[in-house]
């Protein structure tokens, strides 16, 4: 009788034991990636700055026939911890394709066709695709870099095709 209780209880703690190894590897898990970079610079971009997306929306094909435009979205770049000790100006310079329908604008991808996205500054003059922006004075502290795009037509008749689109611009700062 001794032997069958020891087996018993054996038995019982053998399987409490599966149940909670079984209820560990069911619970969850995952993994947490930090990157970013140390740079030489007089301010730091804001993690929110680094990598956004930016809505334009959905534009009628009739706005934007031969050459028309949708309004333009504003998008920043935050600049925080600046020290303007040495440094006190910053140019920025945005890059990528270049549209092959319309002339100095950042080229699109997708199923839309015959339009390309222009950028301006917060003056409202159009940004050139690898070409420097004027330098803007920045101040000790917190800064916003204020920039806008919009959608441009192609200026030919019949050359806005309707669909999804998608364009990606890289950007660097100069600090002077």
């Amino acid at each position: 009788m001794k032997c069958v209780t020891k087996t018993a209880l054996v038995s019982m703690f053998m399987l409490a034991g599966t149940a909670s190894m079984v209820q560990a590897a069911g619970a969850g898990q995952g993994t947490v990636t930090f990157e970013g970079a140390i740079i030489e610079a007089a301010c730091s971009i804001a993690p929110e700055s680094v990598d956004q997306t930016v809505g334009l929306g959905q534009v009628a094909k009739s706005q934007l026939e031969l050459g028309g435009s949708s309004a333009p979205q504003p998008f920043d770049i935050k600049l925080v911890g600046c020290n303007t000790a040495t440094l006190k100006t910053v140019s920025t310079t945005f890059t990528g394709g270049a549209s092959a329908d319309v002339s100095g604008a950042l080229g699109i991808v997708g199923t839309a066709s015959g339009a390309g996205i222009m950028m301006r500054n917060a003056s409202g003059t159009l940004i050139e695709l690898g070409v420097s922006t004027p330098p803007q004075t920045i101040q000790d502290g917190n800064n916003t870099l204020q920039f806008g795009a919009f959608l441009k037509g192609a200026t030919a008749a019949d050359t806005v095709v309707p669909g999804e689109f998608t364009a990606i611009t890289n950007f660097s700062l100069a600090y002077q």
